[in-house]
């Protein structure tokens, strides 16, 4: 046995690479990163490729290495080129973030070292770095001492733990679920329907409130629709209100929900994923006036901070409720229960296996300071209004509601024929064109163009390049 054994430790020892192998690796990695980023503003934001990735099947897994040049080729050719370019600051169709430098070097080494962040006892100070990150986004809400949160893998995981403290802190039973109430728009993020079906919650009734002509809930009919449901003996649990919906970035009146929510006893959640970080500027502090109310929030990092996508936050004003809805034991970690100087984040969510994701957000505020972060999001309000003004001068587009965030939307109302069909088709040419992506939606029936600009990458010249792209294609299509 002893002999099997030292055979199968010199065949395991291959995944042990060598001082060289490691220094080698990594330069390929960084030349190929250079590569990318240094031609990034010639690169297109969007890539319509017949093959669509699927090249990598051409390298299935086998008993065989397979040269680390040639991995690169495949990533460059099919996941890097085809399909949408998040990285590029032309990129202004979804909600993107961009994916700041250090964050990728703070992956690396969080992954080379492979600190395991789920409980205090193991790595004490990853955990208060977590903690620490936690502690600026609570403090940024307005939240006090107590309050507590969970750096999630989005703003989807953070909904759903967030809508799973509220139902146990309502002390509702299963058989109580079909009574229960929850109160939204028609904005909200479709992550949160998910999270009401994930928590059991299938059998509650979801209240889409009506919305004023700036797409932000009417708390004249929330209230109403409270106190009749209340009435009707039904259970009112939690309101979720939008800080920047995705769709049309539009910020729910929060400081009146809260005293409604208030008023009521009903746990109040912001979703905050997309327009949370706004709060660093003078302006989303007076847009998001009330949000230090609600019981929780929603708010990723890898939106508003720009860091790589797979960074989000729960947050949650008292702490005590979100460790009794979460945690709990296990006797082969009795060990680790003897630190508890700081909470640990398997305590607080689903997780108990965690990548260290509190280092992509500590190590870029430590680089660059906060300051960069606010003035990067003050000139993405300002680009957003620039675009609202210089759009309309186009003949025949027709705009929504001034931004309140990053978001525009708008559509081309042609003189003659389908104005559906001629946005549809627009939107067909901007992506086949591919040097700027934006994105559509339809809004009663109507199909609108959306700008969202939130790319720290993202500048003037892009905005321009947009608008100009825009004109040729409307000019284009109209000649057609």
């Amino acid at each position: 046995m002893e002999q099997q054994i030292k055979e199968l430790e010199r065949q395991a020892q291959k995944l042990e690479t060598t001082a060289q192998d490691r220094k080698s690796l990594i330069n390929q990695a960084a030349d190929y990163g250079e590569n990318f980023l240094s031609s990034l503003s010639e690169q297109p934001a969007y890539v319509d490729s017949e093959s669509m990735g699927k090249g990598v099947y051409e390298l299935p897994f086998d008993e065989k290495p397979t040269d680390f040049d040639q991995l690169l080729n495949v990533l460059k050719s099919e996941v890097d080129k085809p399909g949408l370019n998040p990285a590029s600051g032309k990129h202004t169709g979804y909600i993107p973030g961009g994916g700041l430098y250090p964050s990728a070097i703070a992956d690396y080494l969080a992954a080379v070292t492979n600190r395991y962040t789920g409980v205090f006892f193991s790595s004490p100070g990853a955990v208060r770095i977590e903690n620490m990150c936690i502690r600026w986004m609570n403090d940024l809400i307005g939240y006090p001492d107590g309050a507590s949160g969970n750096l999630t893998s989005g703003g989807s995981i953070a909904n759903l733990i967030g809508l799973v403290v509220a139902r146990d802190d309502s002390g509702i039973k299963a058989e109580d679920f079909n009574r229960a109430v929850i109160y939204t728009t028609r904005q909200v993020h479709h992550c949160v329907v998910k999270a009401v079906k994930f928590a059991g919650l299938r059998e509650a009734t979801l209240r889409t409130i009506p919305m004023d002509d700036h797409y932000r809930m009417k708390t004249d009919a929330l209230e109403e629709q409270i106190k009749s449901d209340k009435d009707e003996g039904l259970i009112p649990l939690t309101i979720f209100a939008s800080a920047g919906t995705t769709d049309l970035g539009a910020v729910d009146p929060l400081d009146k929900i809260g005293d409604i929510a208030d008023r009521h006893n009903l746990w109040f959640h912001v979703d905050a994923a997309y327009g949370g970080f706004f709060l660093l500027t003078d302006h989303g502090k007076k847009v998001m006036k009330g949000i230090e109310k609600s019981d929780s929030a929603t708010i990723d990092p890898h939106k508003g901070l720009f860091l790589p996508y797979g960074s989000g936050a729960l947050l949650v004003k008292d702490g005590e409720k979100l460790y009794d809805s979460q945690h709990m034991s296990a006797n082969y970690l009795q060990d680790t229960y003897k630190a508890t100087e700081e909470a640990s984040p398997a305590d607080l969510s689903p997780e108990l296996s965690k990548h260290f994701r509190g280092l992509r957000m500590w190590l870029p505020l430590q680089l660059f300071g906060v300051q960069p972060f606010r003035a990067a999001l003050d000139e993405k309000l300002l680009l957003t209004r620039y675009f609202y003004d210089e759009i309309q001068q186009i003949e025949g587009i027709e705009v929504g509601p001034e931004p309140e965030l990053s978001i525009a939307f708008f559509r081309y109302v042609p003189e003659t024929g389908d104005a559906n069909a001629f946005n549809k088709k627009l939107v067909d040419e901007i992506h086949s064109d591919g040097r700027v992506f934006l994105s559509s939606t339809h809004l009663n029936g109507m199909v609108y163009l959306r700008l969202a600009v939130l790319n720290f990458r993202t500048h003037l010249e892009d905005v321009d390049l947009i608008l100009s792209v825009l004109k040729k294609k409307i000019q284009e299509l109209g000649a057609l």
